[in-house]
């Protein structure tokens, strides 16, 4: 009906003479006026206003935290903390259930969220978990008279299909914007921490506070979450980027059922293979994913692959380039088994391989060194951004409040312990073990430091 009605106002702004004057509608042989406003009236209670609440660290004149200052000033203690509230959009995907879909940058660090519904109701909601990975948050709120938007299929969707965007932007309740699709399979750096990316770029204006709506199709479809905008200034300029539903609806499967992703690894570092690097290796093709490096006793050194093999395809679906190889295996569960299509010496090969779990090779710092105590560690991979640049061990958690908290954060890595290498776990266990002292040489991010603990 929608696409019947949407085709009939198109087709009519090129009739008269091939030009239309704008803002004047075209009225139908049986009198109507194409409009979006039934679909807009079927999809608007789906989507929702979050608010949310947090408490974040005062930053201030440290004079003021001594206490003679005060006391000799006569001035109170000022509070440590200063509340902070935040607008986004969220949709209802499950009305049975009560699951809304939003952004984990929409409510990260919130200590309240409340779900505003069309209807005016204000539900308070619980986190069911998030992951940042993906920028993908699921929340849950009483489930009584609520309406769902059904999931579309994300993958059907073709440069210059029509959608809807509609939201919360600058807290304007259900604004509703339209536009089309301007291009697939878009990677956005630096998109709040978000590895995995695969988005919908599309011209339907998406502004501050449409974060976490609905990119709804003509079928009234949810096929996708808004979630940036690409803009010098902040405002939009008809660059607006959603999650596809079928990337948001395996995370939510994993949040929903575990409260978070337990996303598995394969163990390799990998680069897009360009042209000129193709040729290099004497391939025709330029597509695919190059193994730069294979972690030791990943399941990808298990597997049989090898650095300079070429990844073409992951369980049959086509692997154009780095960012499709780690959306494929990324969005796996932990055990999962894959067959993996990839070129060696110009030859197609094929592999199983079984995703696993980063947990299950690290090992507890207190067994090695009490100085350590606190700190997870494992061999270095693809969860980390420095894989394959040093070679070292991975901190892959920190418990608060420890001994190893107090210099180690998660993400770090050790690249030496007493000014020897430390290249896998195996010789980081044998340089801790028995120490009187640890001199430690860590990486974090894009700088380097020494760190003495005895």
């Amino acid at each position: 009906m929608c696409v019947r009605l949407f085709s009939r106002l198109a087709v009519g702004l090129l009739l008269m003479g091939g030009v239309a004057t704008a803002g004047i509608p075209v009225v139908g042989q049986d009198g109507e006026v194409p409009s979006l406003a039934p679909l807009v009236d079927t999809v608007s209670p789906a989507v929702v206003n979050i608010a949310t609440r947090s408490e974040i660290p005062r930053s201030g004149n440290p004079l003021l935290d001594d206490p003679f200052f005060r006391r000799f000033f006569d001035l109170p203690q000022p509070p440590r903390e200063r509340p902070a509230q935040s607008l986004g959009s969220g949709v209802i995907v499950d009305a049975g259930a009560g699951y809304v879909l939003t952004n984990h940058h929409v409510v990260a660090e919130a200590d309240e969220i409340r779900v505003g519904l069309q209807d005016g109701r204000e539900l308070e909601a619980t986190l069911i978990g998030s992951d940042p990975e993906t920028d993908l948050a699921v929340l849950q709120v009483p489930a009584e008279g609520l309406t769902a938007l059904p999931l579309g299929d994300s993958d059907r969707l073709r440069v210059g299909d029509y959608v809807m965007a509609i939201g919360n932007p600058f807290g304007l309740d259900h604004t509703v914007t339209t536009g089309v699709v301007s291009g697939l399979d878009r990677v956005l750096p630096g998109n709040g921490g978000a590895r995995l990316q695969s988005f919908i770029q599309t011209d339907a204006s998406i502004n501050p506070g449409n974060s976490g709506g609905a990119l709804v199709s003509l079928r009234g479809e949810l096929v996708g979450i808004n979630t940036a905008i690409l803009s010098r200034g902040g405002g939009n300029i008809g660059i607006g980027f959603a999650i596809p539903s079928n990337m948001a609806q395996r995370v939510m499967a994993q949040i929903i059922e575990y409260g978070e992703v337990r996303r598995g690894v394969l163990g390799v570092r990998v680069q897009d293979l360009t042209p000129e690097i193709a040729q290099a290796f004497g391939l025709e093709q330029g597509g695919g994913a190059l193994v730069a490096q294979v972690a030791p006793g990943s399941a990808a050194a298990r597997a049989g692959l090898e650095s300079g093999d070429v990844i073409t395809a992951v369980n049959g679906q086509a692997i154009n380039n780095a960012n499709d190889l780690a959306n494929a295996i990324g969005l796996l569960r932990v055990g999962t088994e894959v067959e993996i299509t990839f070129l060696r010496d110009g030859r197609e090969r094929r592999v199983t391989a079984v995703v696993e779990d980063p947990a299950s090779g690290s090992v507890s710092a207190e067994r090695l060194h009490p100085a350590l105590a606190g700190a997870r560690f494992s061999e270095l991979d693809e969860r980390s951004p420095l894989f394959g640049e040093v070679r070292g061990v991975l901190v892959t958690g920190v418990e608060p409040g420890s001994r190893a908290a107090r210099y180690l954060r998660e993400g770090d890595v050790i690249l030496s312990v007493n000014r020897e290498p430390v290249p896998n776990l195996a010789a980081f266990r044998r340089a801790v073990r028995g120490a009187e002292r640890l001199l430690l040489n860590i990486r974090r991010g894009e700088s380097a430091f020494f760190v003495l603990l005895r």
